[in-house]
């Protein structure tokens, strides 16, 4: 790794992380603030729960609101914070590869004494590191927002919460991968944006339509989000190690195989 160059990109790209930090911390601060006046009604509000349809139930992750960590799991880890880290892989990846050869920029980086290999793994250890900063701000938030607003009155499992950021992190590591394969590969900025971001809203409206329906539930099968399943985790009902496994191995896969395409490919410089 060339740690001018990854001292560099994180120095350009801390503001952003750092944004979506907080963003991050802030909405979980208030999932915690909130939780304290649901709880009060969480009986009725299990029963709307089970009310509603099985299958919307399994799409947003409602898997009712009798402790705080499956309140946040609907409410932030099933939808706000998928959000939050698919843009910031889309936009991070290409930002750190495509756009600097759409530009031109990627030339001056190689015309330095070293090796596009070492740039092409500098520039995903910023990514990998951006992605660790948010799950930890976000990860310390949520365990300062249960010292601060719930105290010891409301039930709250802190290695499950763990377990979810564990996973949330492994799945956007390897949907980070693959939105980086695909920078590496392609020249113009936009395609590359267009690609990535295809790609990761038709796997998490795949997840989303094989959860709605039985009948769909194949398609599930077809995505990496269906191996993310926060709602399950704080039921006590999913053991992540296999599914971590997995997506560990196609982020670490995925990274090399970018690292490899981008040694080997032709540039317009």
């Amino acid at each position: 790794m060339n740690m001018t160059l990854y001292k560099q990109m994180m120095k350009v790209n801390m503001k952003g992380f750092m944004n979506f930090a907080i963003g991050s911390a802030f909405y979980i601060l208030l999932m915690f603030w909130l939780y304290p006046s649901i709880a009060s009604n969480a009986g009725a509000i299990d029963e709307l729960v089970k009310a509603m349809p099985e299958g919307i139930a399994r799409a947003f992750n409602l898997s009712g609101f009798g402790s705080a960590e499956a309140f946040i799991s609907g409410e932030y880890y099933g939808l706000i914070l998928v959000l939050i880290l698919a843009i910031v892989c889309v936009q991070v990846s290409t930002q750190l590869m495509a756009k600097l050869v759409d530009q031109g920029s990627m030339a001056y980086l190689l015309a330095t004494p070293t090796t596009r290999g070492k740039v092409a793994f500098s520039q995903a250890m910023v990514l990998i590191t951006g992605l660790l900063l948010i799950m930890a701000v976000t990860t310390l938030a949520g365990i300062g927002g249960r010292a601060w607003f719930l105290g010891d009155k409301y039930a709250f499992d802190p290695s499950r919460f763990v377990q979810m950021n564990v996973s949330a992190f492994l799945l956007f590591f390897a949907v980070s991968g693959i939105c980086f394969l695909i920078s590496s590969l392609t020249n113009d900025e936009k395609r590359a944006l267009s690609i990535s971001g295809t790609i990761t809203f038709l796997f998490f409206s795949l997840d989303l339509l094989g959860k709605i329906s039985d009948s769909l539930d194949w398609m599930r099968n077809l995505t990496l989000f269906s191996l993310y399943r926060p709602g399950d985790i704080v039921k006590g009902d999913y053991d992540i190690l296999v599914p971590c496994l997995i997506l560990g191995s196609i982020g670490i896969v995925t990274f090399a195989l970018a690292i490899l395409a981008f040694r080997k490919r032709d540039l317009p410089l």
